[in-house]
């Protein structure tokens, strides 16, 4: 009894220190091809006119107050113009005292072609986020040793804070490569909700894969596909690094992936995804699981990840030119 008694006050003294430097994170997706948006708004209308995408992320579930993430977006084509013009929007909540954020953005982008082959897309995106936290969710360690409903702690200044950020993206493709950078944080917002400032880093995220098997036939969609794919990320001095497989047999899509950089996360790495899809016509399913192989691995039961993504035609358009990259 002692020994998990003294296990809850160290948990509520690392609350409680957590709580007065207290830090959103950026929610992260395993699936991150079904929420392309979210990861450059070089992707806003990369599609066949319109597109809807609705994914769902249940980080660590193993753990009480997990994080839980939904991201909602819509983008269109505009032929005339080659461009493409979506909103984006993501709702974030963690922990006891729902620590979380709520964004909502828009992005846009030009696809240049160069030649037959080869497109270069930049892209631009705006969005507003408000951070939030309900502190009087939230136990510290006084409470716990003295057994009574009220704390020593401060509460913060204000439970809610805004702040408008901006993020650019560069994406190259051709028939069976495509390679990005994304950008984000330029305006370096202030998420503290105490007097002392704290800015978000700015977020590098390096993305890319080749189609190593690629069939189908004449005037009908790919049929058979083998794609590699990576994604490195790096915000400040955290860095991770993700490698991934896709095959792809209408209807079916299974995907593996590896993340982590051992001897930087763990001597294992982060983790292992597995991932199950089907797409049919317009529409997209799937469904992935993070095996957690860090030093967590007996702690957090995984990640599991659901993805939605339907895209639809209103007018008859020209043939367009497809992003060799994974639906999910």
């Amino acid at each position: 009894m002692l020994r998990k008694r003294l296990h809850i006050v160290f948990i509520a003294l690392v609350g409680a220190v957590v709580t007065c430097n207290v830090s959103a994170q950026d929610p992260q997706f395993t699936q991150f091809y079904a929420n392309k948006m979210y990861l450059a708004p070089s992707f806003a209308g990369a599609t066949k006119q319109n597109r809807a995408s609705l994914i769902y992320r249940n980080q660590w579930s193993g753990i009480p107050g997990a994080f839980n993430t939904v991201a909602f977006s819509f983008d269109h084509f505009f032929p005339t113009f080659n461009s493409g013009l979506g909103v984006l929007v993501v709702r974030d909540v963690a922990g006891t005292g729902r620590l979380g954020m709520t964004g909502a953005g828009m992005a846009y982008s030009y696809d240049f072609q160069v030649n037959d082959n080869l497109h270069i897309r930049p892209g631009l995106g705006f969005q507003y986020t408000m951070y939030g936290i309900d502190f009087a969710r939230l136990t510290f360690s006084d409470e716990l040793l003295s057994g009574s409903s009220s704390t020593i702690e401060q509460p913060p200044e204000r439970n809610f804070v805004g702040a408008l950020d901006g993020s650019t993206s560069l994406l190259v493709y051709a028939s069976k490569f495509w390679s990005g950078l994304t950008v984000e944080h330029l305006l370096r917002p202030n998420e503290s909700f105490y007097s002392n400032a704290a800015y978000v880093p700015i977020r590098y995220s390096l993305f890319g894969g080749f189609q190593v098997v690629k069939r189908g036939k004449l005037l009908r969609p790919i049929d058979e596909s083998l794609s590699i794919a990576y994604m490195y990320r790096q915000q400040k001095d955290k860095k991770q690094l993700d490698l991934g497989l896709y095959w792809y047999k209408s209807p079916i899509v299974m995907g593996f992936w590896y993340r982590g950089i051992p001897g930087l996360n763990s001597d294992r790495g982060d983790a292992i995804a597995v991932l199950l899809g089907f797409k049919i016509d317009k529409f997209s399913v799937g469904y992935s699981y993070d095996f957690t192989i860090s030093n967590l691995i007996n702690s957090t039961h995984g990640s599991h990840e659901i993805s939605l993504v339907f895209e639809f035609q209103t007018t008859h358009r020209k043939k367009i030119h497809a992003i060799p990259c994974p639906e999910f």
